[in-house]
C-alpha cells in the first residue's frame, strides 16, 4: 500500500505507545531504581551486582537475535509480532515481582536467587520487546506517521516511567513501614500488574499490522553477514549502544544523588527522579515540533553535543545539598537528552529498508533483535561501571558518604555519562537516511 492509506488513527498510536508504557514499566525499573535496590535494599555487595549485570548480557547474546529469527519465521493469524503481547503479558509482569522479591536467605542464596530471577526478567523482557520495537515496520510505511507514532509511544513510555520513579520509592517507604525490602516487592507487585500486563493486552487490541514485507529464509550465517554490511545499521547499533551505556549510568545513579549528595529523604528521591522524567516527556511533542520544521539528523547530533556541554555546568556548579539549582539543571539536561529519541526509533526500521534496497535482500528480525541486544548489552555495561565505581569511590550503603563517594557519585551524573553522549552524537555524523533519501529508497523498494 502506499502511504498515503497508511495514515494510523490517534487511537492507534495511543495502542502503540500502551505497549511501550508496558515496557517502560521494567526499563525503568532497570534504569532508576534496580541499583539502589540491588546495594541498599536487596543487600549485595556493588562489585557483586556489577558481574551480574555483566554476565546475564552474555544471555542476551544468544536470546536476542533467537527471538529476532523466531518473530521471521512465525506468523500468525494476529500478524507477525501482536500475539506475543497478549501470550506474554503475564509471565511478563511475574517476572518483574519476582526480581525486587527479597527472599529470606544468607548472602549466597540471596545472590543465587538475583541470578536466576534478573535472568528470567531478561529473557520475558526480549521476548516482548523484540517484537514490540519490530512491530512499527509493519503498521506502517510512512515516515512521518512512524515518527508520529514513535512519538506517542515515547511519551506514554515516559509517562510510564514517571509512574515508576514517583510513586514506587514513596509507596515502598509507605507500605514497607520498617521493612524496606517488603515495601519494594508490594509497590513493584503492584505497579507491574496495572502498568505493565494490561497495557501490553490494550497494545494487543488496538494495533493492526498492515504492511507485509516477504522475510527470506536465510541461513543464520547469511543473515548476519547482511547485516554487518548494512553500514546505517552498524552505524545505530554503535550509537543506542554509547546512548544507553550514558543514559543507564546516569538513571541509575539519580537517586543515590539524590539521597547523598542533595541530603534528601525518599519524596526528594522520587521527585528528583521524576524531574529527570517530566523534562523526558516533555521532550518528546518537542522533538515532533522541531523536526517538522528542521532536519532530525542534525537535530539528533547537536542535542547529544550539547549534553556534554550541559553535564560539565552541572558538575562544577552544583555543590552538595544544592537542591534547587540541581532541579533545574537535572530537568535542562534530561530534557536536551531526549530529544533524540523518537528520530532513533523510526531510524531503525529506515536502515533496514536502507539494507533492502542496497542488497536486494531483507534481515528485519535480526536487526530488531540486534539493536535490542545493543541496548541491554549497554544496560549490562553500565550497571558494571556503576557497581564498579561505586566500589573504587568507596560508597558504602546507607551511611554518610565519604567527600571521594560524593564526587563520584556526581560524576557519574554528569561528565561519565556526558562523555558516552558526545561520542553518540559524533557517530551520527554518519547517518545519512534524512527523510529526502528515505524517499528514494521507498521508490526503490516501491513501498
Amino acid at each position: 500500500m502506499k502511504p498515503e492509506n497508511q495514515k494510523l488513527s490517534v487511537l492507534e498510536k495511543i495502542g502503540y505507545g500502551s505497549g511501550d508504557a508496558a515496557v517502560n514499566v521494567v526499563i525503568s525499573s532497570m534504569f532508576l531504581i534496580i541499583t539502589f535496590f540491588y546495594t541498599d535494599v536487596f543487600g549485595l555487595k556493588p562489585r557483586d551486582m556489577a558481574v551480574l549485570f555483566l554476565l546475564v548480557r552474555l544471555i542476551d547474546a544468544i536470546t536476542d537475535p533467537l527471538m529476532g529469527l523466531i518473530t521471521d519465521r512465525i506468523t500468525t493469524r494476529w500478524g507477525r509480532y501482536r500475539h506475543y503481547f497478549l501470550f506474554l503479558a503475564v509471565p511478563f509482569g511475574l517476572s518483574v515481582f519476582l526480581t525486587f522479591t527479597t527472599p529470606d536467605f544468607d548472602y549466597t542464596g540471596k545472590l543465587i536467587y538475583a541470578y536466576v530471577t534478573y535472568i528470567f526478567v531478561t529473557i520475558m523482557f526480549t521476548s516482548v520487546t523484540i517484537p514490540y520495537i519490530s512491530i512499527i515496520g509493519v503498521l506502517t510505511s510512512d515516515p512521518k506517521e512512524r515518527l508520529s507514532a514513535n512519538g506517542y509511544r515515547l511519551f506514554f513510555a515516559k509517562v510510564a516511567a514517571f509512574m515508576v520513579s514517583i510513586v514506587v520509592p514513596i509507596l515502598a517507604e509507605k507500605l514497607g513501614k520498617e521493612d524496606l525490602s517488603r515495601g519494594y516487592q508490594l509497590a513493584m507487585g503492584l505497579m507491574v500488574p496495572l502498568m505493565g500486563t494490561l497495557l501490553f493486552i490494550f497494545c494487543f487490541f488496538y494495533t493492526k499490522e498492515r504492511v507485509e514485507h516477504k522475510i527470506d529464509k536465510k541461513p543464520l550465517l547469511e543473515q548476519f553477514k547482511l547485516l554487518i554490511q548494512n553500514g546505517q545499521w552498524t552505524l545505530l547499533f554503535g550509537v543506542c549502544f554509547t546512548g544507553t551505556v550514558g543514559y543507564v549510568i546516569r538513571g541509575s545513579v539519580a537517586i543515590f544523588y539524590a539521597k547523598y549528595f542533595l541530603g534528601g529523604d525518599a519524596t526528594v528521591q522520587s521527585t528528583f527522579m521524576a524531574t529527570g522524567v517530566t523534562a523526558a516527556i516533555l521532550a518528546m511533542p518537542a522533538s515532533t515540533y522541531i523536526t517538522k520544521r528542521y532536519c532530525k539528523v542534525k537535530m539528533f547530533k547537536y542535542t547529544q553535543l550539547a549534553v556534554g556541554a550541559i553535564s560539565l555546568v552541572m558538575f562544577f556548579m552544583i555543590k552538595p545539598g544544592d537542591m534547587m539549582l540541581a532541579y533545574v539543571l537535572y530537568f535542562i539536561l534530561s530534557f536536551v537528552v531526549d530529544l533524540h529519541a523518537p528520530v532513533f526509533w523510526s531510524a531503525i526500521a529506515e536502515a533496514v529498508d536502507y539494507g533492502h534496497a542496497e542488497s536486494g535482500k531483507r534481515v528485519s528480525g535480526l536487526s530488531f533483535g540486534g539493536i535490542s541486544f545493543a541496548q541491554k548489552f549497554g544496560m549490562g555495561i553500565a550497571g558494571a561501571v556503576v557497581g564498579y565505581l561505586l566500589d573504587f569511590f568507596g560508597y558504602i550503603p546507607d551511611t554518610v558518604q565519604s567527600e571521594t563517594a560524593l564526587v563520584g557519585i556526581a560524576l557519574m551524573l554528569t561528565i561519565i555519562p556526558g562523555v558516552f553522549h558526545v561520542i553518540m552524537g559524533l557517530l551520527m555524523f554518519r547517518y545519512k537516511i534524512t527523510d529526502s533519501y528515505y524517499e528514494t529508497i521507498k521508490a526503490k523498494l516501491n513501498i
